[in-house]
């Protein structure tokens, strides 16, 4: 048995009335323009990434040493308890 649910109800849908062939419309192709405009100041400002991620190589270097460290516990751990 379903349980009970505090949703209130939706009224039943309306049947769609069934359209003839002959008097459905027939859709036309629509034309989409995009204006195209010159790039900005911001978008040519070129970034010195290696100051502005500076932190991000130093990241990368602690994730790998911990990563090594933990492969080697593992290797280390599978050899004592084998």
């Amino acid at each position: 048995m379903a349980k009970k649910s505090r949703r209130a109800r939706r009224a039943p849908a309306a049947a769609v009335p069934a359209s003839n062939t002959e008097s459905a419309a027939v859709a036309q192709p629509v034309r989409i323009t995009r204006s195209i405009r010159p790039p900005t100041a911001a978008a040519t400002h070129e970034v010195d990434f290696s100051k502005e991620y500076h932190y991000v190589l130093e990241d990368l270097k602690r994730i790998g040493i911990l990563a090594a460290g933990l492969l080697v516990l593992l290797i280390v751990m599978a050899l004592l308890f084998a």
